[in-house]
């Protein structure tokens, strides 16, 4: 048949001194070794038509390309998929050319090595990266930016202040004070710091506790409240992951053993793209219901249901916006890495390390059925995968876009020049410029239109650490919020 199923995998990571690190390239293509040996069958290379590359910070051109003349790799189209696509994208595409048997055989494969960079800058020691200067065959990218103009103004480019305004609209819809939802995080973290701190594959070794990650610290200074650096991505690792799918069909003539083979069983996904501040309800965007729908759904209509999670953890509100909407309970573990802050979240790749650690861990218990969750921008879009040891029916990936965008239209921006609104969303961050704290704030204006509020008065700053702002009637004038 062509089925397609994953039959080899790796994840690779390195510490230690700069000399003991290696580039990005070199990393990806450790792990493209590993998981061809993981397969049992080293002709798999001979059957692979495509590598697929999710952009790095990296800057090399078409490093599948390296990739392939040094693993007997040939007549292969290569890509690079850039930030703003989500990750499931590479694997859905991939299962979609299976079945279509368009190819017989996928590696999807990405690292990041902003460890050793750091490292150079500690040691004094220059990075110098391979240089790859022709294009792949393919790039995918996003049509759109993922954020508007207003916002970018206030917030610059790093997503944790957007994030962080969504947990604040999130906290104050489950009424939550500002010191219970202080706790509810670090507790839930804490959990996560457990998990990293026993995954081989996880950077930290050792279990935090949740009032290290709840307080601000030298070591966890504040990014946005009310994260501190413990809730937020950790970008700076070395390390890679590799996953090889095929026809079952290939599988077969390769003699693949059973136990290696893991099974796509559906996907989801929305790429209905709308600004944080214009979405009509920001912390329960329609496409991601609608997402999470399909897959409850059609895990029902098969008889099944998944019993272990990776939920996107780039920031803490990504990891309950998913558990609200699979109904999961707070007892339920979200994690099999230990999450991006602990087990390492190598930027545009994390997705590919989790569903590779999910997929082992599936191999291990084949009770298993496993759902992995992406996010791609300012919890912009979301995609979901279910996985399996055996083929519980046969893969069927939905794209649900179209649908939520003829519904959720984007809430306009107000135009008024002063006037009242109603807080709906807030955060204080250090100004890229001075470093002084400055507080963002997202209001519906008098006439439900959306603004977005700069105030750098220490005292209100200072309040919006001890008490809810959400949901404040406030006054302003242009883009300064005035009392």
């Amino acid at each position: 048949m062509n089925r397609p199923v994953v039959i080899g995998i790796s994840s690779i990571q390195q510490k230690g001194t700069f000399d003991e690190l290696d580039e990005a390239l070199v990393l990806m293509d450790q792990a493209t070794k590993d998981a061809i040996k993981d397969t049992t069958n080293p002709n798999i290379a001979q059957y692979i038509d495509e590598i697929q590359v999710p952009k790095g910070f990296w800057k090399y051109r078409d490093p599948g390309r390296w990739i392939a003349e040094r693993n007997g790799i040939t007549s292969v189209k290569t890509s690079v998929t850039k930030i703003g696509v989500l990750q499931q994208n590479l694997i859905n595409s991939a299962c979609a050319k299976i079945i279509n048997n368009e190819i017989q055989a996928t590696l999807i494969v990405g690292g990041e090595a902003r460890f050793k960079k750091i490292r150079g800058l500690i040691e004094g020691k220059d990075f110098i990266e391979t240089e790859l200067n022709e294009n792949p065959d393919h790039y995918v990218k996003a049509e759109k930016d993922l954020h508007i103009e207003e916002e970018a103004e206030a917030l610059g480019l790093m997503a944790v202040g957007y994030y962080a305004i969504l947990e604040s609209a999130l906290r104050s819809s489950k009424k939550l004070s500002i010191q219970e939802h202080r706790k509810m995080l670090g507790k839930l973290y804490e959990k996560f710091s457990l998990i990293a701190s026993l995954n081989s594959d996880g950077w930290i070794d050792e279990k935090l506790e949740w009032k290290n990650i709840a307080t601000p610290s030298k070591k966890n200074p504040v990014q946005a409240t009310p994260y501190n650096k413990y809730h937020c991505t950790s970008w700076n690792v070395n390390q890679a992951s590799a996953m090889i799918l095929c026809s079952e069909n290939l599988a077969d003539k390769l003699n693949i053993p059973v136990n290696k083979r893991i099974y796509p069983l559906a996907s989801s996904e929305t790429n209905h793209m709308i600004a944080t501040i214009q979405r009509p309800n920001m912390i329960k965007p329609l496409g991601l219901e609608l997402a999470a729908k399909f897959i409850i759904e059609i895990s029902k209509e098969n008889n099944f249901s998944a019993n272990t999670f990776d939920l996107y953890s780039c920031f803490p509100v990504a990891v309950q916006m998913f558990s609200d909407e699979l109904g999961l309970k707070d007892e339920d573990i979200k994690t099999v890495t230990g999450g991006m802050s602990f087990a390492g979240g190598p930027l545009n790749n994390y997705m590919i390390h989790s569903t590779v650690k999910m997929l082992s861990d599936i191999r291990k218990d084949n009770n298993k059925i496993g759902l992995v969750t992406g996010v791609s921008g300012m919890m912009t879009k979301q995609a979901f995968a279910l996985w399996a040891k055996e083929p519980l029916m046969d893969f069927i990936s939905k794209d649900v876009t179209s649908e939520a965008e003829k519904i959720e239209k984007p809430i306009p921006l107000s135009t008024l020049k002063e006037g009242k609104g109603i807080v709906i969303g807030y955060t204080t961050i250090p100004d890229a410029v001075d470093k002084k704290l400055k507080a963002i704030i997202y209001i519906n204006d008098s006439q439900g239109k959306r603004k977005v509020l700069i105030s750098r008065d220490t005292n209100i700053i200072n309040n919006m650490g001890e008490e809810e702002w959400v949901g404040k009637e406030i006054s302003f004038k242009d883009k300064f919020l005035v009392s």
